[in-house]
């Protein structure tokens, strides 16, 4: 944004804390404003000090950059609301909402099933997955095949209904997942003196031989 980078007051931790935030917005579809868990943000901005954290937000705030109302109450979550920057330089706009509501944590897991998954970026998308892959202690690679696989038929069931759950279509196929190496294990190798092989002149023609045979000798 040219804002952001026009302004010399902001320094890397500030640009990370405020994306973290517009990630969150973006993420619970552009609300007039939501409510944060610290934890939370400070995962996403990659923030380790809680001293660090709250100056920046404070600064961001006083910048204008966004409107913070802090809780002091540790089962709550505190308000934000985030500006919408528009052609002009002016910093934001609709500064006129009540600023001691508070919302339970509960309210502010932004990996709440209400979220309408099908239609974030591909981008995000794909974070989310590698994000929740990681988490059930499934490699990578996995995650990038689930994610190219529905990507490919456009998040779809069977290619006809929309994925409703996609946590739940996750776990089912790394259960699927599961299943296939399991069986792939338990399957007997073809060896040579395996009886699993077929036998050896299954395909021979058992009544040729190679050698003249006297019929006039008894057997």
């Amino acid at each position: 944004m040219k804002q952001i980078s026009n302004d010399s007051r902001l320094n890397p931790t500030h640009i990370s804390l405020y994306f973290a935030l517009f990630y969150i917005w973006n993420y619970n579809r552009f609300p007039k404003d939501f409510f944060i868990n610290r934890e939370e943000v400070m995962s996403q901005s990659k923030i380790g000090s809680k001293s660090t954290y709250h100056r920046c937000v404070k600064e961001l705030s006083h910048w204008k950059y966004i409107v913070y109302s802090p809780s002091h109450n540790p089962f709550k979550g505190s308000r934000v609301k985030l500006f919408q920057f528009g052609t002009s330089e002016k910093l934001g706009m609709d500064l006129d909402y009540p600023k001691n509501g508070q919302a339970s944590v509960s309210n502010i897991n932004i990996n709440k099933h209400n979220i309408n998954f099908i239609k974030l970026e591909a981008i995000a998308k794909e974070k989310l997955i590698l994000d929740f892959f990681k988490k059930e202690n499934y490699p990578e690679l996995e995650a990038e095949k689930f994610f190219n696989h529905y990507q490919g038929i456009g998040w779809k069931v069977g290619g006809k209904s929309k994925i409703v759950d996609w946590k739940a279509t996750a776990k089912s196929w790394m259960l699927k997942a599961e299943e296939m190496k399991f069986s792939s294990r338990s399957k007997p190798k073809r060896t040579n003196n395996s009886s699993y092989d077929l036998p050896l002149d299954h395909f021979q023609d058992n009544l040729h031989v190679n050698q003249n045979k006297r019929y006039d000798e008894p057997l």
